[in-house]
């Protein structure tokens, strides 16, 4: 009897995953002339991820690209089968035929993304030319997991334009190091250095409370009035809308790896009504939760 990988749903210990509102790729992204070319659509790392299974008949709306850390799969790219084993990595075109699945004995840890743009399909063909197909090696990948990291950690801090910029303009660098398989320098972390940043800061240690423009501008020395402006010129936002896009990615993370009802997750983070939540999950995301959980299990 062949076993029903996607009925899993507690999803996979230290798992992480961010999946950029559609409209705000839309309104951030594609009429952004700087990253219009090349962005991130969803990110994430399944470790240890037993029973991982996706079946895409028809192909994804966007580009992948996952790399092997640890363990093994095997994925089904257009009928032909490929093993994956540890410093592996893929890349499957958009809207190509696909199904893969974690090894059950050695099951994968693994990097992913999902991703867009104008030249996306030119980077893409690039990619399979040097690889001579779809599946490569990397060598030496502790830069790759580290650009990784800030990539990701850059994204989990928001979607002002500035975050938006850094972290695809990274993703520019991040392929490169598929392409041509080398060792290349990164950069320092990017750090807070301003009471932006440690405004941020402050909202993302108290996702789960409810936070007054008062309390933020307490925190970092600033006046409401001056901390509104400034933060606003800086990301594009009002602070309580950047708390809520903050709030609604950890709300997508608990629909995509938790069975938690609405209720349960609304006081996880900070709201006590959960049809408010699921007001500004709409207005955020363009769906309702149970849409958007009924819709990223297919």
């Amino acid at each position: 009897m062949v076993k029903d990988y996607t009925r899993k749903k507690d999803g996979f210990q230290g798992q992480k995953a961010i999946v950029i509102p559609r409209k705000l790729l839309f309104s951030q992204c594609t009429k952004n002339n700087v990253i219009d070319t090349l962005y991130i659509t969803d990110i994430g790392y399944f470790p240890n991820a037993k029973f991982h299974f996706r079946e895409r008949l028809h192909g994804a709306e966007q580009h992948i690209l996952i790399f092997c850390h640890e363990g093994s799969g095997t994925l089904i790219i257009k009928k032909e089968t490929y093993i994956v084993n540890a410093g592996d990595f893929i890349i499957i075109p958009m809207k190509t035929s696909h199904i893969y699945s974690a090894n059950e004995k050695n099951p994968w840890s693994i990097f992913w993304v999902h991703f867009k743009g104008k030249v996306s399909n030119d980077i893409v063909a690039l990619i399979e030319n040097k690889i001579n197909g779809y599946k490569g090696f990397i060598q030496n990948y502790v830069q790759i997991i580290s650009l990784f990291n800030e990539i990701y950690s850059q994204l989990e801090r928001g979607y002002s334009t500035d975050n938006l910029l850094y972290s695809n303009l990274c993703f520019g660098h991040f392929l490169t190091m598929f392409i041509y398989n080398q060792n290349f320098k990164i950069g320092a972390q990017f750090q807070s250095i301003d009471e932006i940043d440690k405004a941020i800061d402050f909202l993302k240690q108290n996702i789960d409370q409810t936070l007054t423009l008062e309390k933020v501008a307490n925190n970092v020395n600033l006046s409401p009035s001056h901390l509104s402006f400034l933060f606003k010129k800086k990301t594009g936002f009002s602070i309580i809308e950047y708390f809520n896009h903050l709030k609604i990615q950890k709300v997508c993370q608990y629909l995509l790896f938790t069975n938690m009802r609405i209720r349960e997750i609304a006081l996880e983070i900070g709201f006590l009504d959960p049809y408010y939540l699921s007001r500004v999950f709409t207005k955020i995301i363009g769906m309702s939760p149970n849409q958007y959980r009924k819709k990223r299990s297919h």
